[in-house]
């Protein structure tokens, strides 16, 4: 069978619906392609006004948080934190952990969702209207402190067109090791967990 015959899904058989299975499960073994393909086009992507490309800040990003000896979620969560910019600007951060979301711990996911509400405070003070402090309505989560570290030494300090940062093969192995995980593993997700910016 090439493709399915049926026209509505209602429609299909249970022989169509296990080729199109086998066809989903090789789709998801190659989610990691498909976000490094991305990553790669953002070579050419400046961020309007900055000195430097979207895939620059990714991997400044990501090259402080592995200096910094941060595990694997980490080094990977913040290569991406930004992927979504281009596709969905007003909630970038929201689409970036809805894909990490299956694949790496719910402290991680959270930061990465909630990172632009952080960011406001280094530049929100300059726009009328705008809660510079927008961030402290997280005070009571587990993961507010983690958040405002990702931001403080990993985010906000990666626009500067002088650092040195490793080219995307350096990152490839770790964005394969997570997007090959088990989808919503426990042991993965440990939920509630805090283990900070640097776990033990």
């Amino acid at each position: 069978m090439d493709t399915v015959n049926f026209t509505a899904m209602k429609d299909g058989t249970k022989e169509e619906y296990e080729f199109l299975r086998t066809q989903e499960d090789r789709f998801f073994s190659m989610t990691a392609d498909r976000l490094l393909r991305e990553l790669a086009a953002q070579e050419h992507e400046t961020i309007g006004g900055y000195k430097i490309t979207r895939l620059q800040h990714a991997l400044q990003s990501a090259a402080r948080a592995e200096r910094d000896g941060a595990d694997t979620d980490w080094v990977v969560a913040t290569l991406l934190h930004d992927i979504g910019d281009g596709l969905a600007p007003q909630n970038h951060d929201r689409m970036a952990a809805e894909i990490l979301r299956p694949f790496v711990r719910e402290e991680v996911t959270w930061v990465v969702e909630h990172h632009g509400a952080f960011q406001m405070v280094y530049y929100a003070h300059h726009y009328d209207g705008w809660n510079q402090y927008e961030r402290e309505k997280y005070k009571d989560s587990p993961y507010y402190q983690s958040c405002v570290d990702f931001c403080e030494r990993w985010d906000q300090s990666s626009f500067d067109p002088e650092y040195d940062m490793p080219t995307l093969s350096h990152f490839e192995p770790a964005v394969r090791e997570v997007f090959a995980r088990k989808p919503y593993d426990p042991a993965v997700i440990q939920p509630g967990a805090v283990n900070g910016l640097i776990p033990a």
